[in-house]
């Protein structure tokens, strides 16, 4: 990545040569790009025919009812004579400033509110935006998949002619270019190239300084030994950091969408570190990143090879059954998953449970639900078939696009128009470091959860031949949501607390999927707790308390309680003879995304 330098001095001549310079290296990759076949992994794990076919029909229900969108753009050219009134009232009367849009870190310059032109560009972007979205949301007689998956790209094409994302309306970028005589935008470019080099074609957007970070070192960093492993997992063991440790061994089974590390980023944040700190003897599984030869491994496999595996492992290690676990978003579905198989085997080496931002009741699941249908389906199914696997690139492709603005356009105009090198972020290091789906888990995983929700239906899905039901769990659960999750939306999580027979606590943290789980104590999140689990989640949240301070205590105390009393440290490994050093080599298996 490159970075521009500012030159004292504003040189025209210098200026004149950089933009030539751009015009034509962005000519040729314009070239290169429409001589490329369409690639359908660029829109992640959609279908591109699925989505026109939508708007095929919301183009239908609108020329069937033109009443609608006359009112629409009579309400349109209203707001649009309204902010230039203010326009030219700024201009008039330059002490009349606008204030720049509540929360929204695109119009953060102070041009876009004290500039009457960028005042007036944002403001009817904004109107424009506002029109688009409310046009489409009032089309009537659409079915709701429909009509969710229009609105959701309607917003990322909204999002994506933001006027922050050009040159020529973006005043930050627009300074920056005459201040540096078009360096920003050469950087930019060298920028640009580097992350189409780097993702083979595909646009790699980098979103971080990547060489800030070592596993091992400074991310993923805390002491252990791989003491188990089998074809789709290692399965490591932490050193311990007191004299004694709680008798029943905490294990961790993370999501494989993504690496277990999350939870051991730097030493600050580690959630694991602290855990260890705590006087838990931590187990966390850390998964295979896929190829072609686990094309075959299923949901089920996850189970055998996975969960039930580290329990055997765990059992040989440090001579004991019973454990405690933690299982985060699609670990947790594993998790609990696990549990009803173990239930209806009268097995109860699981003594608690905690789930981490878990969905087991689909009925809701946001926005990826815009992913999920036959026709969607069945084309991923073919391009996982042609492979074995899922793209690492679809999974991360898809997710961005839930936050399009935070984790796309944001680094366009960072990396690519103010030709500015990303900050170093380990949260960002970890995003970026991608794993694919075998191709038979995530069939199963999409069509038996997300499209028809059978895990929540008793008997629905069957594992190692035994009809599995959520309802016979009667382990203690805990858990934990986080108020802004878009991958697993609090309100859909909190349905496990009417589906567990067990005792449960939930506890809803500030934030999202990922800053609101890893928050330690000290940091600025709090979270909300009430001891009542009514049937409505808004109903428990109006009669939640809000406490502002991190939840991890609160679950230290919950989980202590079924700690089995305090035995002596035990070293990583136990019986089993360790492999290697934590973190292994599976989490080193980088996919080039």
């Amino acid at each position: 990545m490159n970075t521009p330098a500012t030159p004292l001095v504003y040189d025209p001549l210098k200026f004149s040569a950089n933009m030539a310079a751009v015009a034509a290296q962005s000519q040729k990759l314009i070239q290169e790009f429409m001589s490329q076949p369409p690639d359908p992994s660029l829109s992640g794990m959609a279908n591109v025919q699925a989505i026109g076919a939508a708007f095929m029909e919301l183009t239908e229900k609108m020329m069937a009812d033109p009443a609608t969108v006359a009112g629409a753009a009579v309400d349109l050219w209203t707001k649009y004579t309204l902010a230039w009134h203010q326009a030219s009232q700024h201009v008039l009367f330059p002490s009349t400033k606008a204030e720049a849009a509540s929360g929204d870190r695109r119009f953060k310059d102070k041009a876009w509110a004290e500039n009457a032109i960028f005042e007036f560009i944002k403001e009817t972007y904004l109107i424009s935006a506002e029109s688009i979205l409310g046009t489409v949301r009032n089309v009537k007689g659409l079915d709701t998949k429909t009509a969710h998956k229009i609105d959701f790209y309607t917003r990322q094409f909204v999002d994506a002619i933001a006027p922050s994302n050009f040159i020529g309306t973006n005043p930050e970028v627009l300074r920056a270019t005459i201040e540096t005589g078009g360096d920003n935008l050469m950087c930019g470019l060298s920028n640009l190239l580097d992350d189409l080099v780097r993702g083979k074609g595909k646009l790699a957007i980098t979103m971080t300084n990547a060489k800030a970070f070592s596993l091992g070192k400074n991310v993923a960093a805390s002491p252990g030994k791989v003491i188990a492993q089998n074809d789709l997992m290692q399965l490591i063991q932490y050193a311990p950091t007191t004299s004694e440790v709680k008798k029943r061994p905490l294990l961790i089974v993370p999501p494989w969408i993504n690496k277990y590390y999350v939870l051991d980023l730097r030493p600050s944040n580690s959630f694991i570190r602290w855990a260890v700190s705590q006087g838990h003897t931590v187990f966390v599984i850390s998964w295979a990143n896929p190829d072609e030869r686990l094309a075959t491994k299923s949901f089920e496999d996850y189970m055998l090879e996975g969960t039930l595996a580290a329990l055997t492992f765990i059992e040989h290690a440090v001579g004991e059954q019973e454990v405690n676990a933690i299982g985060y978003c699609l670990g947790g579905t594993l998790l609990a998953s696990t549990l009803a198989y173990l239930s209806a085997k009268s097995d109860e080496r699981i003594r608690s449970a905690t789930y981490f931002v878990t969905l087991v009741d689909f009925t809701d699941v946001g926005d990826m639900a815009v992913f999920i249908d036959e026709q969607q389906l069945s084309a991923l199914e073919k391009r996982m078939k042609e492979r074995g696997y899922l793209e690492a690139n679809d999974m991360a492709a898809s997710f961005n696009m839930l936050r399009a603005n935070d984790l796309i356009w944001s680094f366009v105009v960072n990396n690519y128009l103010l030709g500015k090198e990303p900050l170093p972020f380990d949260l960002l290091y970890w995003n970026s470091d991608a794993t694919r789906m075998p191709a038979a888990m995530h069939s199963f995983y999409l069509r038996n959860m997300y499209q028809e929700n059978k895990l929540v239906k008793a008997g629905g899905i069957t594992l190692a031949g035994v009809p599995i039901d959520l309802r016979r769990i009667t382990t203690p659960s805990f858990l934990l949501s986080t108020r802004e999750d878009h991958i697993a939306p609090w309100r859909s999580t909190y349905a496990a607390t009417q589906i567990y027979s067990g005792p449960v606590k939930f506890v809803l943290s500030a934030s999202g999927h990922i800053a609101g789980v890893i928050s330690p104590p000290g940091s600025r999140y709090g979270h909300w707790q009430n001891l009542n689990l009514p049937k409505s989640p808004g109903e428990w949240f109006e009669t939640a308390n809000f406490v502002q301070s991190s939840w991890w205590p609160i679950w230290e105390e919950w989980v202590s309680s079924y700690a089995g009393g305090a035995v002596q440290a035990r070293a990583p490994g136990g019986s089993l003879r360790p492999i290697e050093d934590a973190p292994g080599s599976y989490v080193r298996a980088r996919v080039v995304n």
